[in-house]
């Protein structure tokens, strides 16, 4: 920066006061595109119009306590902007410093969205694709950019370490970009291994056409795709929802890996033991196909499982599953067998399932089986509320 900033914030202190100086710092730091600058120098304005210490112009330790309020919505209004001009500048990391502060991320998402297919090729990649996906700015767009730059294996061991931060909405997204993901390699892997000996087969055809009849595929042990990917997409797939056109396509995947040989399918928790065959059935649930067959199979496997904690664990499984199907009349039949003790404030609770289902009448039944007076009165309390 040249002197004549200098020279010009002193004239200008000296003929129109010290708030004139500010204002012409203020279109100095904006000219010159000293962001950060620029967001100091606007609250310092504020702080210097309400004559507080300006020397530590971001903090809020010398507000007084009723300007607090408004110093807090003028500091978002200033990184709101400032953020917004960085982005504007190509400076989307730099951007996100604010809005990160400030806890918006749309305007950082819709940013990383008009970056186009080529993001990969940015020198800042490495830097935007954490802010994507490891600070949560935009988690599946940054699944996308990871499939495509680091691959299939890389982008699953990331989600298996992350599906838990991430929110119920995200990790349904993720599960299905990964489903469509790995779908599209398996279709491709079975066109060209089937083509070897059929090379008329017709494209375009779906898993469950390609698979059909072709039990020949699967043996010696051979298997077409990554089997520890595709162990875990179908189980990402259990965050799919009814309506999502991934589910059938999940389906076909966990069709697939029960045909594979028995030494290629991983084992699961209760009662995901049968790993494949078990997400079948799951997965027909959610997509509203044979019900009643996967509600007696999941029965099958609690009344064949000697241990209490998985038998506990099963109906959990199953009443979750009910409860996503608006099946609640049998989860609270359920529930009262396996799960009526639970009650975590984080996870599941049986008297809340009972309130949702309108079914104080069984939570009181519970609470005087279990000598429990303050469930008791959550059953008559709830009674005289409507469900939700």
């Amino acid at each position: 920066m040249s002197d004549q900033i200098f020279a010009s914030l002193d004239q200008t202190a000296e003929s129109s006061g010290a708030a004139a100086a500010i204002d012409c710092l203020l279109e100095s730091e904006r000219a010159e595109k000293r962001y950060h600058k620029l967001f100091d120098a606007l609250l310092m304005k504020k702080k210097f119009e309400w004559g507080l210490p300006v020397t530590r112009p971001t903090t809020f330790e010398e507000v007084p306590e009723e300007k607090r309020q408004e110093f807090e919505e003028y500091y978002v209004e200033c990184a709101r902007d400032v953020g917004q001009m960085l982005i504007e500048d190509g400076q989307i990391a730099q951007a996100w410093v604010y809005f990160k502060t400030i806890q918006e991320s749309d305007p950082i998402k819709e940013a990383l969205e008009k970056l186009g297919n080529e993001v990969s090729e940015l020198p800042n990649y490495d830097e935007l694709l954490n802010i994507a996906l490891y600070e949560n700015a935009h988690p599946v767009l940054g699944v996308k950019w990871l499939i495509e730059s680091h691959g299939t294996c890389n982008t699953i061991t990331t989600l298996d370490q992350m599906m838990g931060q991430f929110d119920q909405q995200t990790r349904h997204e993720a599960a299905a970009l990964m489903t469509n993901h790995l779908y599209g390699e398996l279709c491709t892997s079975l066109e060209y291994n089937i083509k070897q000996s059929h090379p008329d087969i017709a494209e375009g055809q779906s898993i469950h056409d390609l698979i059909n009849e072709r039990d020949w595929l699967f043996e010696n042990g051979n298997y077409h795709i990554d089997v520890s990917h595709l162990n875990a997409v179908v189980r990402f797939a259990r965050f799919l929802e009814g309506d999502d056109a991934e589910l059938e396509k999940a389906i076909e995947l966990a069709e697939y890996g029960s045909k594979l040989d028995k030494q290629l399918q991983y084992g699961g928790e209760p009662p995901f033991k049968d790993f494949y065959t078990s997400h079948v059935h799951y997965l027909k649930v959610l997509a509203g196909r044979e019900i009643d067959e996967a509600f007696a199979y999941f029965q099958q496997e609690i009344e064949n499982d000697p241990d209490l904690p998985d038998k506990q664990l099963i109906a959990y499984v199953m009443v979750d599953l009910m409860m996503r199907i608006d099946k609640l009349d049998s989860a609270v039949e359920l529930a009262k067998e396996y799960l009526a003790e639970v009650e975590d404030p984080n996870g599941f609770s049986f008297s809340d399932l009972c309130r949702r289902a309108g079914r104080a009448d069984i939570l009181q039944e519970v609470a005087k089986e279990q000598n429990d007076p303050l469930r008791y009165v959550y059953g008559l309390v709830s009674s005289k509320t409507a469900p939700e």
